[in-house]
């Protein structure tokens, strides 16, 4: 019979052959878990002699995360070419987005490794870009950028005790010069050109300001110690602003030096400045990274008042705009629907929201032009504030952009220049009249007789005056349309203003004006079934399987039907991508998980997953009954999609 300490021997064996065996199963499975990880492949290509991305073409790419550069050039190119049948002929070159080749880790000697890339930036796998470019446009894209490489230039200024010119430029009519600043001709140039520009402080205006740009083979020279030397560079267009007087601003650091910048003056202040280094996806990418995903801010959504439910979610003392937002819609007989919220119910209510938006009495103007106005009960209720945020959240947390401000008032918040606002702007008749009058004005008599006429209404906006030009009718309309819209209701767009500073949208709309703009007006471009069709990738069965021929046929009627939709029929693409998304665009944050179609004989009804950006097509015999069904199932599909 064995002893209590053969047993207790036994027990113990057999207790670490468990532990090891169970930390064993523990150590493959992670392993096998993290074997591979998705990033994002896209294509750049030459434009206008600046490399931008191609919309449309960016495709996830499932990997080793430890693959190297020449590894995911080769993964890259395949997936893209598989994918992608009007690819251009190699050979293709891996970039990173600022368009520099994956050759080493940014900023290190250290040859790329995918696992160390993503340490360095700090972000997840799935939120990695890179792109793929023609070998043939890149080298056109670094000869360009060899070509329009600025020359060095070298700012002295003359410290004199009397005059302080340090504010200005050196202004020179052109064909002419003065004596004492042709001493030092022209030399030979040389490859790489300094410049040298001289700024007098003494009490001579003539002395400094005569060939100012002076070519030197040489170095400046040492000066006595009333004279320094401070480098800049300059654009090609600097010889333009060197006509004008132009400020220097001067910024002192921590230990004192100076760094000397010229303020350029727009020739053409109209004219905004398109920001091509950064897309809108990438700005509002980063703004997301604020939101904690660990805390939910809960909403009760009913589709007959929608308004309503978002008031009160909005205006709960636990909401959050930095939390995730989870949605439950109820049917019209009141039982809440059923679905979990993963992102679909999301966007859905934030599509809906920014349609109602649209129609409050905060809002007034052309459908597609809408401007702030003064109301009581808004004010009261502090409805601008909440409108604010309202578009700040949508846009941030993966939902559509209003579409629907004026862009003068978009300009006026983003602190831009520019106002183009019409009379047909104006809702209020009896003053659409009266300008209509000054505008249609014939003679300079005719003029002063309709401004006296209004003199009350012009008084009230602070444009009435003397006029001695007929021409000068377009300029009182214009402070007329201006004080209507922007400065008659300052008080409420500066309210509106710090509800759209939530989550730093404002913040970043004011950086990248020309960038997210076009997120808040209205745009005229719509959804193309081309583009719907790229957007969503097919998940087949294996090629040569009888499930794959059938998957074939069917994924020839989806390519059918998305042009019926565009045509106009039973479903427009708008619905069609409500059905499958809960959006009826793309958003400008992107579409995250990627869309894609799937395929079922289990249904004659088309299925979606919003949640998953996934439609499931019904496998048929024939297009009309194929159409038939997709017409009849999205129609009658309650909320976001699922039949």
């Amino acid at each position: 019979m064995p002893s209590l300490k053969t047993f207790l021997e036994y027990r113990s064996k057999k207790s670490d052959e468990r532990l090891n065996f169970s930390c064993q199963k523990r150590k493959v499975k992670k392993k096998e878990q993290t074997s591979k990880v998705q990033i994002n492949i896209g294509i750049m290509s030459l434009q206008k002699n600046i490399m931008k991305p191609v919309r449309g073409k960016t495709l996830p790419l499932i990997l080793d995360p430890d693959t190297d550069a020449a590894g995911l050039h080769g993964l890259a190119v395949k997936k893209m070419t598989d994918f992608n049948s009007d690819m251009d002929e190699g050979p293709y070159v891996l970039i990173y987005p600022d368009t520099s080749e994956v050759i080493n880790i940014p900023g290190t000697s250290t040859p790329f490794n995918l696992r160390e890339y993503k340490m360095e930036i700090g972000k997840t796998y799935n939120r990695i870009a890179l792109f793929i470019c023609l070998e043939s446009d890149y080298d056109k894209g670094e000869q360009q950028d060899a070509s329009d490489s600025d020359r060095e230039v070298f700012v002295r200024r003359n410290r004199g005790t009397e005059v302080d010119l340090a504010d200005t430029l050196p202004w020179e009519p052109e064909h002419e010069s003065t004596p004492k600043s042709t001493a030092e001709k022209t030399r030979a140039s040389y490859q790489s050109e300094k410049e040298e520009i001289l700024i007098s402080d003494t009490d001579d205006p003539n002395e400094g300001t005569s060939q100012s740009w002076r070519n030197t083979a040489t170095s400046v020279p040492d000066t006595p110690s009333n004279m320094t030397a401070v480098r800049s560079t300059v654009n090609p267009l600097y010889s333009t602003y060197t006509q004008l007087y132009a400020p220097i601003a001067i910024d002192e650091d921590e230990d004192g030096s100076q760094d000397f910048n010229v303020v350029p003056i727009s020739a053409d202040p109209a004219k905004e400045a398109v920001d091509t280094s950064i897309s809108a996806a990438h700005i509002i990418e980063n703004l997301a990274d604020a939101i904690d995903h660990n805390t939910v801010s809960r909403f009760n959504i009913t589709r007959t008042n929608v308004w309503d439910g978002a008031v009160r979610g909005f205006r709960r003392s636990t909401f959050c705009e930095k939390s995730d937002l989870l949605v439950r819609f109820t049917d019209d007989a009141g039982s809440v629907e059923e679905g979990i919220d993963a992102g679909g119910p999301r966007r859905e209510f934030l599509t809906l929201l920014m349609s109602f938006l649209q129609s409050r009495p905060i809002f007034e103007g052309p459908p597609q032009s809408r401007y702030l106005v003064y109301n009581a009960a808004a004010i009261r209720e502090d409805e601008y504030f909440m409108a604010g945020k309202m578009i700040a959240v949508s846009i941030v947390h993966g939902g559509p952009g209003p579409h629907f401000l004026s862009r003068d008032l978009v300009n006026h918040i983003a602190g831009q220049p520019g106002f183009c606002a019409h009379v047909t702007d104006v809702t209020d008749d009896e003053i659409g009249r009266a300008l209509s009058e000054i505008e249609l004005a014939h003679s300079l008599k005719s003029l002063q007789d309709v401004l006296l006429k209004h003199s009350s209404m012009l008084q009230t906006a602070g444009c009435f005056r003397h006029v001695s030009s007929v021409e000068e009718k377009h300029t009182v309309v214009a402070e007329y349309l201006t004080w209507y819209t922007i400065g008659r209701n300052h008080s409420v767009i500066e309210r509106f203003k710090d509800g759209l500073a939530s989550l730093n949208f404002l913040d970043a709309l004011c950086q990248h004006p020309s960038v997210l703009a076009p997120v808040l007006c209205h745009t005229d471009k719509r959804l193309t079934s081309v583009e719907v069709e790229r957007l969503f990738l097919p998940q087949l069965s294996p090629a040569g399987s009888n499930r794959r021929t059938t998957e074939t046929v069917a994924l020839s009627f989806w390519a059918d039907y998305l042009m019926d939709c565009e045509e106009q029929g039973p479903v427009s693409l708008e619905e069609l991508f409500m059905f499958i998304t809960g959006l009826k665009t793309e958003p400008p944050a992107g579409m995250t998980p990627h869309p894609c179609v799937t395929f079922s004989q289990e249904t004659i009804y088309p299925m979606a997953n919003t949640c998953a950006n996934t439609i499931t097509l019904p496998l048929l015999g024939t297009y009309a009954s194929f159409k038939a069904n997709m017409d009849f199932g999205i129609q009658n599909s309650p909320g976001f999609g699922c039949l």
